[in-house]
């Protein structure tokens, strides 16, 4: 399926014939013919197949249009292959998968045989994007092949972001490279990806007859069930009132979802108009749904050209004065036979695989733990980054920086060793206090770590835990993007606590059930801790088992109060950027040695001396015990 609703293609004087915003410059795809052939076909395919998205990458100025159209019809493409329902979905499932994998291979070498990939290969080395960000969209195209069922609208929302949101986030990478940031700010985030949640419900309505003949029904059963009888109604295709009624409350819905102004409040005039005049085509789109009737269960609507025209003629005087006064960024093209890198050693994973973490340089193996016995969450306290510059004669900001080293040592090392959640006090609220120069430079690491992304191809999720209004946006930018493009990974999860204090959390979850309880939701002579761990920003993490602070001190400084209430303690001397896997694997055999009882008596077995309970390194009891 396509992201925008298909419409009637306009008139030549709107899409044809205008002056294209921006100032005019040579030839942004090169001179090679092939790819030049290349960007035309994916030019001319979301032309004709999309006049919507045509339109709006016609809003944009023209060094750019090669990359939209490349982006557009990669996707596209992949979605025809797997929603060709004239062959089998095995057979739908294993092109879509040939296709991945042949994308991920022609990467390295920077063409392809296929034209719309080899545009696709060509825009992302000419603006470094980063492919990889694709892989669970790409991964999911292979399983909607084998049909898809929503309970509720979590369901669909999970579905439809981890669709659309990738694609779109390239789309912001591009104009981020050509000098026009889209940055969002923290109170529109959830805003814009409501806005695709009303993309994506637009797209299903548009393509209800073509999906139903296909014996799909995209819609959650809990929307379904609020109009009984419409999911039998739209299988057999009769339009009844119920299916009347409930395609009046979904393009309600979608109209609400796409229509906040506050998305682009601050945003530069550019991409600002770009939104708002895709809001509007879906706004006429969603008109023209309503006024299909029963026509809808046979053919796709299409707004009048009257109503487009009305939409893109102003949208275009608005783009073309934004980008006549923007100077732009754009990367040259490449010449035929132009030098490249060598491709990297190891070939990019086929979709849906990982790699598994390098070895150790010294061969060492993970300590042989079996599962149960092993620590679910280890939380770290990285402590002694400055100590080790200063005693090397350097610069604090290069602790951090071989930190950062012993951070992906560590994250293999919690793979090789099957660990499940791993959680880093990485910049703390404290931290702010330190020399500007430094913080300066802990948050510029932090960047350029996750831009250069190196757990790419592991099984790692990223999640981060932490307060964003003093982070830079674009910093907070990258940190939603890596959560949002490892969320469906399902094993290691690192969380890195950045702009986090423990107090801060705990303040925080009161606030929001103090909150609850002024809404009369709550009752506060009933709140027990399940409802505290509910309120709290992450209430899904899980209790800390082991906590490990390198660099000498024994405290814990503000950390993870609330979940490492009952954690095993472990400190060590080494200065963090001395450490490495084999610390970890280290501190995981001592955890094994503990005894865990949580405040209550260890049950003694029949070889246990008299005083066996007191050999434990936790405490005998809890408070009051």
């Amino acid at each position: 399926m396509s992201d925008v609703p298909p419409a009637t293609t306009a008139p030549a004087d709107l899409e044809a014939t205008s002056t294209p915003p921006g100032p005019a410059g040579p030839s942004v795809t090169g001179d090679d013919p092939a790819l030049r052939a290349a960007y035309r076909l994916c030019r001319r395919r979301t032309k004709d197949e999309d006049p919507a998205e045509y339109a709006l990458i016609q809003l944009v100025p023209a060094a750019l249009r090669p990359a939209l159209h490349a982006l557009w019809a990669a996707a596209n493409a992949l979605d025809d292959l797997g929603d060709d329902h004239t062959a089998p979905a095995a057979e739908r499932a294993a092109r879509a998968g040939a296709w991945i994998t042949a994308l991920h291979r022609e990467l390295p070498a920077g063409s392809s045989p296929d034209p719309i990939r080899h545009a696709l290969v060509d825009t992302a080395d000419r603006w470094r994007l980063d492919l990889s960000e694709l892989r669970d969209a790409m991964a999911q195209v292979q399983d909607d092949t084998g049909g898809r069922h929503f309970t509720d609208w979590a369901e669909w929302r999970a579905w439809g972001r981890d669709n659309l949101l990738p694609w779109f986030g390239l789309v912001r990478t591009v104009f981020d490279r050509a000098g026009v940031p889209v940055a969002l700010r923290l109170d529109t985030r959830e805003t814009y990806e409501e806005f695709l949640d009303g993309v994506r419900l637009t797209d299903i309505l548009t393509d209800l007859a073509a999906d139903l003949a296909q014996g799909d029904l995209l819609l959650p059963a809990e929307a379904l069930d609020l109009h009984p009888g419409s999911a039998a109604d739209l299988a057999r295709r009769h339009w009844s009132p119920a299916v009347a009624a409930l395609v009046a409350h979904l393009t309600g819905l979608a109209r609400q979802w796409v229509s906040h102004e506050s998305l682009t409040r601050g945003m530069h005039p550019g991409p600002a108009t770009v939104l708002h005049t895709m809001a509007a085509l879906l706004r006429a789109q969603l008109d023209a749904i309503d006024a299909a009737g029963p026509a809808l269960l046979r053919s796709p609507p299409r707004p009048t050209l009257r109503s487009r025209a009305r939409i893109l003629a102003p949208a275009r005087a608005r783009a073309a004065l934004a980008w006549s006064l923007t100077p732009l960024t754009v990367p040259p093209p490449r010449h035929p036979g132009a030098h490249r890198p060598p491709a990297p050693a190891r070939p990019a994973p086929a979709p849906g695989t990982f790699r598994l973490p390098p070895p150790h340089p010294s061969g060492a193996r993970p300590p042989e733990i079996p599962p149960g016995d092993l620590p679910a969450h280890v939380a770290v306290i990285m402590d002694g980054n400055g100590r080790w510059a200063q005693q090397r004669g350097l610069p604090r900001h290069e602790g951090h920086r071989a930190g950062a080293t012993a951070v992906r040592e560590v994250v293999h090392g919690a793979l090789d060793a099957g660990l499940r959640h791993l959680t880093l006090y990485t910049f703390s609220t404290e931290n702010w206090h330190r020399d500007p120069e430094e913080v300066d430079a802990i948050l510029d690491l932090l960047r350029r770590e996750l831009a250069e992304n190196p757990f790419r191809d592991l099984d790692v999720r990223l999640r981060w835990h932490g307060r964003a209004g003093r982070l830079p946006p674009d910093l907070v930018d990258v940190l939603h993007l890596r959560e949002r493009t490892t969320r469906a990974r399902t094993g290691l999860t690192l969380t890195m606590c950045i702009d986090y204090g423990g107090r801060d959390e705990l303040t925080r979850a009161a606030a929001a059930l103090a909150h609850r309880a002024r809404q009369g939701r709550l009752e506060p002579g009933l709140i027990a801790e399940d409802d505290f761990a509910r309120h709290l920003p992450l209430p899904d993490m899980p209790d800390v088992d082991l906590l490990w602070r390198t660099g000498g001190e024994q405290r814990v400084s503000n950390f993870l109060p609330w979940h490492a209430a009952y954690a095993e303690l472990h400190f060590t001397p080494g200065l963090w950027p001395d450490t490495d896997r084999r610390d970890l694997w280290q501190a995981l055999t001592e955890y094994t040695h503990r005894q865990r009882h949580h405040g209550a008596t260890p049950a003694a077995s029949p070889t246990d001396g008299p005083s066996a309970a007191h050999c434990s390194t936790a405490p005998a009891a809890g408070p009051g015990g």
